[in-house]
């Protein structure tokens, strides 16, 4: 059952999977808030967890950076381990005006510059979407929690250095942020027939460059966090 990326065995991860870019914020995660959490995987130090919140079987793992490597990651959660479910929770930069710094941004889209929907040979240009029901179950969440948050279209970008500086073509279009994962999760879940979101806290504002520091992203976007983790469990989602 294992796979060249992760050691788990069968039954080791649930269903219900949160999924941040970074392991330390899956190991931060798992610590905090789920019940008698079991590490299952080491490989490459891509950390991987389950236990219980509120009851019900969750666990969370590292994706890493970038496309490829949730692409990787979340093929093999889907297809070998049959998870169910992915909410990604990670950072993205504020594109639009209205959104501010740790803000929190539902993805209900993904717009992106990757060529990842290629492999599946398309006559057209596929569009990326999250899960409806998860998305539904965020945002009444949301609200009931009083959060400021945003929905709509995030920017998937391969490129997190851009020479061409193109960040701010993409705000005319209302893109809400950017960050670098969504689209090929949400490629991945449908094809699967599998669902996904992604729930992005804004960790920087990159055309004024205001930012917050990494140990805040790390540990302290605990709300974003508390979201997913409750959408993950809403019955019905």
């Amino acid at each position: 059952m294992a796979t060249p990326h992760n050691q788990a065995n069968p039954g080791e991860i649930a269903p219900r999977m949160l999924m941040p870019g970074d392991p330390l914020r899956a190991q931060f995660i798992a610590e905090q808030y789920l019940e008698h959490p079991v590490c299952y995987n080491r490989v490459r130090n891509m950390l991987g967890f389950t236990g219980t919140y509120k009851g019900v079987p969750v666990s969370v793992q590292g994706s890493g950076m970038g496309m490829p490597s949730i692409g990787i990651y979340s093929y093999e959660l889907f297809h070998t381990y049959n998870v169910q479910k992915i909410i990604r929770v990670g950072t993205a930069g504020g594109i639009a005006p209205q959104v501010q710094l740790r803000d929190i941004v539902l993805g209900q889209g993904a717009c992106t510059n990757s060529s990842y929907a290629s492999q599946y040979g398309l006559p057209g240009t596929y569009a990326p979407i999250g899960d409806f029901a998860l998305l539904e179950a965020a945002a009444a969440h949301a609200r009931r929690l009083n959060l400021h948050w945003h929905v709509g279209n995030l920017l998937s970008s391969d490129t997190f250095y851009d020479d061409s500086n193109s960040t701010a073509q993409w705000q005319k279009m209302n893109v809400l942020a950017v960050e670098m994962e969504a689209a090929a999760l949400y490629m991945n879940a449908a094809r699967a027939g599998k669902q996904a979101l992604c729930i992005a806290t804004v960790s920087d504002l990159p055309l004024t460059g205001a930012s917050t520091s990494a140990q805040e992203r790390q540990e302290s976007f605990t709300a974003m966090m508390e979201l997913a983790l409750e959408a993950i469990i809403t019955e019905g989602d």
